[in-house]
């Protein structure tokens, strides 16, 4: 069987491939803080990438499709991709937060939550990716069930979710730009900043 026809597949392959490479290229044993931030990163890769492609690319082809009277439409993306794609968002969303708190647990910057001095940069990037995490679990995600039939919902109802989901996710769009750069400069620094 090949992994790379199967996407769960490629995922585990993808995994093995680094631990090995985390051998091979000397490391002798695996370590919690290191597992942390690898975790961290992948998970959010996966959640921000997937909010990227719902603000960037989706939604607007929605509305595309929507206004092509004489188009296939959008049917295909909502009944196939869209809960999938929402699937992998808003469990990438757990897992980077949980991977964070892990992080930081696993650093002794637990006290970036309560902006502790020599902490505020991560501590905002932490509150802003709450922030964020309670807006996909809180206003996304129910919502975007009345929208893709998971839930009953009339009309008027359908409408009001598609304008509260829209713009808890472009909230997100627009935090996730600072996040990514508090996040960023908590271990980087600030370059553009004196």
């Amino acid at each position: 069987m090949n992994p790379l026809n199967n996407h769960r597949h490629s995922l585990i392959l993808g995994i093995v491939l680094a631990l090995i490479l985390t051998f091979a290229l000397g490391g002798s044993h695996l370590y919690s803080l290191g597992l942390a931030r690898w975790f961290h990163i992948v998970a959010g890769v996966f959640w921000i990438g997937l909010l990227y492609y719902f603000n960037v690319a989706q939604t607007p082809a929605l509305a595309d499709a929507a206004a092509d009277k004489g188009g296939p439409g959008g049917a295909g993306v909502t009944k196939y991709v869209a809960p999938r794609a929402l699937f992998w968002f808003r469990w990438g969303a757990v897992a980077t937060w949980i991977g964070g708190f892990w992080l930081l647990a696993e650093s002794g910057r637990l006290g970036a939550f309560g902006f502790a001095q020599g902490q505020v940069v991560i501590g905002v990037g932490a509150w802003l990716g709450t922030i964020m995490l309670l807006n996909v679990w809180g206003i996304i995600w129910p919502n975007q069930k009345k929208i893709l039939g998971l839930k009953p919902a009339t009309d008027e109802e359908k409408a009001k979710a598609r304008k509260a989901a829209g713009m808890a996710s472009r909230v997100n769009f627009v935090l996730s730009i600072p996040m990514l750069m508090c996040m960023g400069a908590a271990s980087h620094g600030l370059p553009f900043i004196k």
